[in-house]
Formats: C-alpha cells, sequence, structure tokens
C-alpha cells in the first residue's frame, strides 16, 4: 500500500469566510489544525462552528507551534501583516506560508526569508458557512509555488477537494484580474437589469431574469463568442438606440455603450455581423459629448 502523505500541524490567521472554510476542509482531510486567531466576535463564531474544538490563539502561539500557516486576510492587508510577522522574528525556518489571495503570488512573502512559499487561490465565492465546504468540490484551485515545493502545493489544493491549477508567477495579476471581471462585473450587470426591470414595473425581476441568465451562461462558457445573442449580435443599431434612449440613468447609459462597443468588436470578429452593421452600432454607441 502507498504511504499516506504527511499530516502538518497547521495554524490559521484570520477566521474570515476564508480561512475558516479552507481550515476546516484540511481538517476534513487529516491535517491537524492547532489553533486560529479571531479577533472579532464575528469570527470568534465563525472559527467555532466551522473548527469546533481548535482553539483561539494568539499569532505568535500560532506561529511558534505551527509547520504550516495559513494567511487569510485581505489582499491589501497581506502585504503589510507579512512585513509585520517577519520582522518580529515569529516566523519559523521551513515553516510553510500559504495565502489564499488570488492577486498576490509568491513576491508577497519576500520578507520572510527562511520559510516556505505557496500561494493557493480556491476559485469561488464564500459565505463562510458550512455549505462552501462542499461547494470545494471539484472548484479550480490557482497555484502558484517553486519548482521544489510544486507538488505540495497541488497536494494541498487537491485535499481542499478542488483542482489545482498552475499559475506562473508573472500572470498571477492578469489571472485574478479575468476572474474578478467576469464575477464581479457580472453581479454588477445582473442586479442593474433587475433595477431596469423593476423600474419598467416588473414586480420579479430575478424569475424573468433567471432562465435568460443561466442558458446565457451555458452558451458562453461552450461557444464563446459564437453565443453572443440579441441585437448586437444582430447588427440591429435601431434598437441599441432605442435603448439607449430610455437609460436616463448616466451609470447606466455608460455601461451600456462600453460594453455594447465591446460586444459589437467581438461579434465583427466572429463573422456574427457585417464591417457596415459594426459601423453602424458603434456610430451609436459613441461616447456623447456632454
Amino acid at each position: 500500500m502507498a504511504e499516506p502523505p504527511p499530516r502538518l500541524r497547521v495554524g490559521i490567521i484570520g477566521a474570515g469566510r476564508v480561512g475558516a472554510v479552507l481550515g476546516a476542509a484540511w481538517r476534513r482531510a487529516g491535517h491537524h489544525i492547532i489553533g486560529v486567531s479571531a479577533v472579532s466576535d464575528v469570527s470568534r463564531l465563525r472559527a467555532e462552528a466551522l473548527l469546533p474544538g481548535v482553539p483561539i490563539r494568539t499569532v505568535p502561539e500560532i506561529c511558534a507551534d505551527a509547520e504550516a500557516i495559513l494567511i487569510a486576510v485581505p489582499d491589501d492587508v497581506l502585504p503589510d501583516l507579512v512585513r509585520g510577522l517577519a520582522s518580529t522574528g515569529v516566523l519559523r525556518p521551513g515553516v510553510f506560508l500559504i495565502h489564499p489571495s488570488g492577486r498576490h503570488g509568491l513576491a508577497v512573502f519576500e520578507p520572510a526569508q527562511g520559510c516556505v512559499p505557496l500561494a493557493i487561490h480556491p476559485v469561488m465565492t464564500f459565505t463562510g458557512t458550512s455549505l462552501d465546504l462542499e461547494r470545494l468540490s471539484g472548484v479550480p484551485c490557482g497555484v502558484t509555488a517553486s519548482e521544489e515545493f510544486r507538488s505540495v502545493a497541488e497536494a494541498l489544493a487537491l485535499e481542499l477537494g478542488g483542482e489545482r491549477i498552475w499559475v506562473p508567477e508573472p500572470a498571477r495579476v492578469e489571472y485574478h484580474a479575468a476572474l474578478s471581471y467576469a464575477s464581479n462585473f457580472m453581479n454588477t450587470l445582473v442586479s442593474q437589469a433587475a433595477d431596469l426591470l423593476e423600474k419598467a414595473g416588473m414586480s420579479d425581476p430575478t424569475r424573468i431574469l433567471a432562465p435568460l441568465l443561466q442558458a446565457s451562461l451555458d452558451n458562453a462558457l461552450r461557444l464563446r463568442d459564437r453565443a453572443l445573442t440579441g441585437p448586437i449580435a444582430r447588427g440591429d443599431a435601431e434598437s441599441v438606440a432605442l435603448h439607449l434612449e430610455v437609460l436616463d440613468e448616466p451609470a447606466v447609459a455608460a455601461s451600456y455603450r462600453a460594453m455594447g462597443r465591446l460586444a459589437a468588436d467581438r461579434a465583427l470578429g466572429a463573422g456574427l455581423i457585417t464591417v457596415d452593421q459594426a459601423a453602424a452600432l458603434l456610430s451609436v454607441l459613441a461616447v456623447q459629448d456632454e
């Protein structure tokens, strides 16, 4: 029989929506969670719910006892926290330092000389509840590590329940931008569409949008630009002009124009519309002088 993979003593700095869930997933895989730092009442409650029996400990206590430390804090906080930990001397040489940030790679851990940096980013949104544990199954995890420790990082990603995706260090920000562009702006567009339906007198915009959006997402993932539909994919400049007439909120009209220009360019590139149709659409979608 094959030897089971080594189990690590894992400490968690930050019991936010991500840290507590990942700790619970690694605990489920057999790792020993030796402690979690949690400052706010909400984070303490989350730690108690997802990691029952795991002690709330100070950061120095966790660093002194852990073989692997998950630092799960907001992206903008991470660099200063790492510098602070390194300057106080609480990090032991050889300890694995792990962050779940999409934006950061290994460079953020440079002040922590002697430690082993790993970046493991599950590509999903977190609620900070036990629901996330099941949602981790099959989720891509963007992994960045030195070649020497790549297998360790990939094994830890698999033990979360996810699918390891290798992300080279120079591509980390571009990788994160792509995910944010898709997830964050989709949410904004859906919310704007729902607002427009409510303004038009529709009492249940979610019921109206759900079948269309679910089909659109499925088609876009399978067919990419060939799935474009609607007036822009048909070259229907008059319909687009009418839309802009009723979009009286400047921010909504501006986003419609910007996304419309992008969609027209992609429809032309995919051969869905002619050059003349694209020119007509771009003329209607041009930014208006104030």
